[in-house]
């Protein structure tokens, strides 16, 4: 038995305490993702048990999220092994302990480029449509007309939530739309919710997500407003490609393309309203 082969036979993989999500964000932060400063207790909300460490000789090495939804959705992030232990085969154990979370439910995930070919193959996810972050600077003026999210009752948050996701979140959304540290408005009609978004601080700058909204003109408003509220700040936005209108707002704040992540599903595309998705919630819970 080689020497790798030994290590892994030792390998250790556990649900993670809640205290141990921290290990995960600060391997996200090593690898250059920039989570939010908040990210692992709002991550940890989503699932309690859908968070897994890897551990060699007691020491951390690797993690990974797979967060269950509801009986039918759930998705995959956070996967990180150490950089000296990667091709080792402990990333194969996680998936499996993911997917064995996950169990036969439609399971998404956003992956880096240069791993497609791999989840493709190893895993048998289906490629659907490429997300660009986009950076930019902050300032600008908050428009007339929207609300913060707190004036907005809960329950028509959620109702349209889940329009541009496949699952509802409720645990999930109410800490995020009120998370520290963050900015949060939303466009009301009769009553009616049109559109909302989120701007979080991370360890740099801060990012946009979700922003969804019923037409270009709203998404854009409610843009303006997040961006308005951190002047001179570096700022996010992750955009669906498909999304044509979404990426026209982004190029007319004069923000670049930074990187891309491949949106992958294992069985099928989500029914859902994608072409009001301006802006993914994260690329780690989707």
């Amino acid at each position: 038995m080689d020497k790798d082969s030994e290590q892994i036979k030792h390998l250790k993989i556990r649900k993670m305490k809640r205290e141990e999500v921290e290990f995960a964000i600060e391997m996200a932060a090593a690898e250059g993702w920039n989570p939010g400063i908040h990210d692992g207790e709002l991550f940890y909300e989503a699932d309690q048990e859908g968070f897994f460490i890897a551990e060699l000789e007691g020491k951390p090495v690797g993690c990974a999220s797979a967060v269950a939804y509801d009986s039918d959705f759930g998705f995959l992030g956070l996967f990180v092994v150490k950089p000296e232990l990667q091709r080792k085969g402990i990333g194969i154990k996680l998936t499996e302990k993911c997917l064995e979370h996950l169990r036969d439910r439609n399971i998404g995930l956003d992956g880096v480029v240069e791993n497609e070919k791999k989840y493709q193959k190893v895993m048998k996810f289906r490629s659907s449509y490429s997300n660009l972050r986009f950076e930019g600077k902050g300032g600008g003026e908050i428009p007339d007309g929207l609300v913060k999210i707190s004036k907005v009752p809960f329950e028509k948050l959620l109702e349209y939530d889940r329009r541009m996701f496949p699952a509802p979140r409720p645990g999930f959304l109410k800490k995020w739309v009120n998370q520290p540290d963050s900015y949060a408005f939303a466009t009301l009609e009769d009553g009616n919710l049109k559109g909302y978004g989120v701007i979080r601080k991370c360890r740099i700058g801060y990012k946009i997500g979700p922003l969804f909204a019923d037409n270009q003109t709203t998404a854009e408003k409610i843009f303006r407003a997040l961006r308005a509220s951190v002047p001179e700040e570096t700022i996010y936005f992750d955009v669906p490609e498909p999304n044509k209108k979404a990426m026209e707002i982004a190029k007319r704040y004069h923000m670049n393309v930074m990187f891309r992540t491949i949106r992958m599903y294992n069985r099928k595309e989500p029914d859902i309203e994608l072409d009001k998705v301006y802006g993914v919630t994260s690329f780690e819970l989707g």
